[in-house]
């Protein structure tokens, strides 16, 4: 058994005898030999005492290879709603020192951002709460409106508090040291359109459309229009996009959202609707989690309640999530609806 070996290498390194671990845990030299050995192996329930004795992680006694301990956290932070301290100091040492030894590997940092800003979710939805229930407490706590919307993404419209330019700037120096990087162009435009450089945001889009000729060229020359203010002429540019592009299900996602963005409901449930009718499986959820939320805004809960169901049955069908915080936060959604009803 493999972490019979691994056993015996952390007991040898620290130079333990088999005597005196056997000692420690109340057993026999023998019972530890035998796990040394492959013929028995220790209780589970034993197990975070001999990581403690040895000073490593439960994976480590099994020796798991890098890339299955990568695919573990990687399933904890989809999986589990609030993560576990220790399995957090555990992952983060891991990457770092993953990363430490492969210099050229990004994955580590990608799944220690993933990590944090999975760790900031869950504070913010505490601080929420928080917030909510000093209120409902005292309604004249000036700050704890501050709190409960920097918790839950709101404006606070103070200009330096909600402008991107720091991202902006990461961005642009990115660009300029990898400029045919299509998705950071597309990540540079929406912060510069939300911010209103308008002109800045013309002139990336007109390098970004010499290595790009996908529906996003129309949908950027749309979202500058429309920032810029005239609608009409951006509703016009993205009703050709859709012509351009007929089955490309991310077009029509993103006339739902252009749709949704100026209240008109009903049209960008339907956009919602085509776009998952022609996207391929594994199907994403975006859709139904926009109509969802658009039945909601309108106070058909039944409607936001069926759009979760579907989005179940479609996680369960495509994706195989039945279980785990992916199919555990639908499922406190609808509950939270059905209270509604």
């Amino acid at each position: 058994m493999e972490i019979g070996n691994q056993i015996k290498q952390l007991r040898l390194r620290r130079g333990i005898t088999q005597e005196e671990m056997a000692k420690h845990f109340g057993l026999t030299a023998q019972a530890i030999s035998k796990w040394e050995r492959g013929t028995a192996a220790p209780d589970i329930a034993m197990l975070p005492g001999i990581s403690a004795y040895f000073g490593c992680t439960i994976d480590e006694l099994f020796s798991l290879s890098d890339d299955t301990r990568l695919e573990r956290i990687q399933n904890m932070i989809w999986d589990v709603r609030y993560l576990n301290p220790a399995d957090v100091e555990n992952a983060r040492q891991f990457l770092l020192e993953k990363a430490q030894r492969e210099p050229d590997n990004g994955r580590p940092h990608e799944l220690l951002a993933d990590m944090e800003n999975h760790l900031a979710k869950e504070h913010h939805e505490r601080a929420a709460e928080y917030a909510m229930e000093a209120l409902r407490r005292n309604p004249n706590l000036r700050e704890a409106h501050a709190e409960l919307t920097e918790a839950m993404g709101g404006k606070c419209g103070d200009w330096n508090a909600d402008n991107h330019h720091a991202l902006i700037t990461f961005y642009k120096d990115y660009i300029a040291r990898h400029p045919d990087c299509r998705n950071a162009y597309v990540w540079l435009m929406d912060q510069l359109l939300d911010d209103d450089r308008l002109e800045e945001a013309r002139h990336y889009l007109h390098t970004y459309a010499q290595i790009d000729n996908s529906f996003r060229v129309p949908m950027f020359e749309g979202k500058i229009l429309w920032r810029s203010g005239d609608r009409e002429g951006a509703v016009s540019i993205w009703t050709q996009m859709l012509h351009d592009f007929p089955g490309e299900w991310a077009a029509w996602l993103t006339m739902g959202d252009f749709m949704a963005r100026c209240a008109r409901y009903e049209d960008a449930k339907s956009y919602y609707r085509k776009g998952l009718e022609i996207m391929k499986p594994p199907r994403y959820v975006d859709s139904l989690e926009c109509i969802a939320q658009i039945c909601e805004i309108q106070g058909d809960y039944t409607g936001a309640i069926a759009a979760l169901e579907e989005e179940l049955a479609l996680d369960a069908s495509d994706w195989n999530f039945t279980t785990g915080e992916t199919a555990d936060a639908v499922r406190r959604e609808i509950e939270r609806l059905k209270k509604m009803l």
